[in-house]
């Protein structure tokens, strides 16, 4: 399932790469760092599932809330719905 999830985010982060404005770039690749660290807290579950990321997600996700400005947070808030609706597809 983590390959799987991996590489549906890899393609939604190429596709924002070619196609994607300055802020979908912008958080495209700062989810992608959180995306990264959360897959590999889940590589340790023998059976991950959706649920598991969006949870570890949100969580990472509220941290990072004093990281960015608010407007770059709903960014990327607005970016992980987009990534989240192709994982659950």
């Amino acid at each position: 399932m983590i390959e799987r999830w991996e590489q549906i985010c890899q393609q939604w982060i190429d596709h924002n790469l070619e196609h994607g404005s300055d802020d979908e770039v912008f958080s495209s690749g700062y989810l992608q760092g959180h995306f990264a660290v959360v897959l590999s807290k889940l590589e340790a579950q023998s059976e991950p599932e959706l649920a598991n990321l969006t949870e570890l997600m949100s969580e990472s996700l509220s941290q990072a809330r004093s990281e960015l400005a608010p407007e770059d947070m709903v960014l990327v808030q607005n970016a992980w719905q987009q990534l989240h609706s192709q994982l659950a597809a």
